[in-house]
């Protein structure tokens, strides 16, 4: 387990949990529990999960002491089980044009290309939270030893469906955009549609596996 979380009040309505130490699941799961213990009191109108950390956003006119009470109190009865996230199968085009950086970060790995994809496959990623960029999800279970430095010059332009890696994190642009992340592969699945239903192709606590195309 992660350790107890601080509480910190960042504005008059926006109460945060911050785990300490580095992301894990162990933590992340409880903060996630915590996030569905949570929904649907009327003392919240918002429940944001990011990497380690949980913002509560309170509903207008709500008792700002008896809502942390109620959080404390939910956190100290949450439980890290294993969420029952759906599974998600990610093609992934590895190399060449759509993975420009593969060949440097094999180098760096001291890996050899197909290593590194090997590697980056075995895995059965978790979501911990989105962020960044609509539908951007910030995975955890990356092997320790892909563990990759970010870009020294980020790009300006990545492309969508651009699979990265930076530092200890692993993750799929859903849209053009900026990014300083290694990037290795391309994928053609799209991860946010705002028209859609459900606007984002994975949630928090959905599994994800990718796959060579």
């Amino acid at each position: 387990m992660s350790g107890e979380p601080s509480w910190d009040w960042l504005s008059e309505d926006l109460l945060c949990l911050r785990l300490p130490g580095e992301p894990a699941l162990p933590g992340q799961r409880r903060l996630l529990a915590l996030a569905q213990a949570l929904r649907g009191r009327p003392e919240f109108i918002d429940l944001v999960p990011g990497l380690h950390s949980l913002s509560c956003v309170l509903a207008p006119g709500a008792d700002s002491a008896g809502a942390e009470a109620l959080a404390r109190q939910a956190w100290g009865k949450a439980r890290a089980s294993a969420r029952a996230g759906r599974e998600r199968l990610l093609p992934v085009q590895y190399g060449g044009e759509a993975g420009p950086d593969l060949p440097e970060a094999a180098a760096l790995l001291g890996l050899s290309e197909a290593q590194l994809i090997e590697a980056h496959c075995a895995p059965v990623y978790e979501v911990a939270c989105l962020g960044f960029l609509p539908g951007f999800p910030y995975l955890l279970g990356l092997p320790p030893r892909l563990v990759l430095p970010r870009r020294a010059t980020p790009r300006l332009r990545v492309p969508a469906g651009s699979v990265g890696i930076g530092g200890a994190q692993t993750g799929v642009y859903p849209c053009e955009s900026p990014g300083g992340w290694q990037l290795i592969g391309r994928c053609t699945q799209a991860l946010f549609d705002p028209l859609a239903e459900e606007p984002s192709w994975l949630l928090p606590g959905d599994r994800l596996r990718f796959v060579p195309a």
